[in-house]
């Protein structure tokens, strides 16, 4: 059974930073593409980063791009959002995606799996 599970989130300031963990079991991400999510209380959920099996392919939503950074730890089976820059619009629930989803420089789409999340809160 997959599970994913996110980790890192938390209360910061405007202005701070948080990296976001996804860590996997049964499901080696290595040969997947790996997508971010938040939502935010009333809104949909969104996509905000992906990065491809290959790393070949990065994307970010426009609102987080210059600002967040992901990237991949083989050797632990595990992707990290670092967020910088955090504003409060940034608050919401962070979520990671794996497996049959597709990951190119503009979009990300079509996960199987999907975590429960993190809360991360950006408040003075």
């Amino acid at each position: 059974q997959v599970q994913l599970v996110e980790s890192g989130g938390g209360l910061v300031q405007p202005g701070g930073s948080l990296r976001l963990s996804c860590t996997a079991s049964g499901l080696d991400l290595d040969y997947y593409s790996v997508g971010w999510y938040r939502q935010a209380p009333g809104k949909e959920r969104e996509a905000i980063s992906c990065i491809s099996a290959s790393e070949a392919h990065k994307f970010y939503e426009n609102s987080v791009r210059g600002r967040f950074t992901i990237s991949r730890d083989r050797a632990k089976n595990m992707v990290y959002l670092q967020m910088n820059s955090l504003k409060p619009e940034d608050t919401a629930r962070y979520i990671c995606a794996a497996e049959g989803g597709a990951c190119s420089d503009t979009e990300t789409y079509g996960y199987q799996n999907w975590g429960r999340g993190t809360q991360v809160t950006v408040s003075s």
